[in-house]
């Protein structure tokens, strides 16, 4: 296949390179079209104003474009860089779960939803914080097989595969669960300031030291396995019965 490699943490995180190698040890050729700096909760955003500039850096079994700009401009561009058509698009790894409301905001999810939208096939892969080497190589080659499980599949446009790791040892992982992904929010707020020159502004901030706060997870939701140890896989898109209708025929071991 010809893969897609982007994400939102920038062409020089550790995910974007584990996911990268995964994909040309399986034998596939690799373009990895990434943004040039951290572009975490960007959602969708595209670059209407101003030119993408684009540099092509050298990259070990792959080609590999830094551009100025979203995860979404890094998937839209990238056919434009290439002279034969993608077979399928890997987002990630990102570093932090993209699950439950995450994924309305995540560039990570953004960048996989816009190569679906342009008819290829795609999927975003996450890990919760704290993860080390060993776990992310083992998710990005678990990521890697399920693309290559998915590709012939067609899935509904806008559709895209969700994959979401605990950050232990891959060995401690329990296994992968199909799920919708979690209705609770997000329960972090605002503190008001007053700036010297006497102009207001408020500033977000977490309600705790351990990580920005949430309502309990629902029983069965993505959080809810993810921090009982377990891989979650969810179905975005536009049809509500992705999961049953596309979930029961994985077969991919972790």
């Amino acid at each position: 296949m010809h893969i897609l490699i982007t994400n939102d943490d920038g062409i020089h995180s550790v995910g974007i390179k584990a996911l990268a190698d995964a994909a040309v040890r399986r034998g596939h050729r690799v373009t990895v079209s990434a943004p040039t700096s951290q572009c975490s909760a960007n959602s969708q955003h595209i670059t209407l104003t101003a030119p993408l500039l684009v540099h092509e850096l050298p990259w070990e079994g792959a080609e590999a474009f830094s551009v100025a700009g979203t995860p979404t401009d890094c998937a839209r561009v990238a056919p434009f860089m290439v002279d034969t058509p993608f077979d399928f698009c890997i987002s990630g790894i990102n570093n932090g779960e993209n699950a439950g409301s995450a994924v309305y905001y995540s560039g990570t999810v953004a960048a996989a939803r816009e190569a679906a939208m342009c008819y290829i096939p795609a999927m975003a892969v996450s890990i919760m914080p704290g993860a080390d080497d060993e776990m992310r190589a083992h998710l990005a080659d678990l990521a890697v097989r399920m693309a290559e499980q998915y590709q012939s599949i067609q899935l509904p446009r806008f559709a895209i595969i969700n994959l979401n790791a605990p950050a232990i040892p891959s060995k401690e992982w329990k296994g992968i669960k199909v799920c919708p992904i979690c209705q609770a929010y997000y329960l972090d707020g605002y503190e008001k300031r007053v700036s010297p020159l006497g102009q207001t502004y408020f500033w977000l901030k977490a309600n705790d030291t351990s990580g920005v706060p949430m309502e309990a997870p629902e029983e069965g939701s993505d959080y809810y396995y993810l921090r009982n140890g377990y891989v979650t896989c969810t179905f975005l898109g536009s049809y509500s019965d992705c999961n049953s209708q596309f979930g029961s025929g994985m077969n991919v071991e972790l």
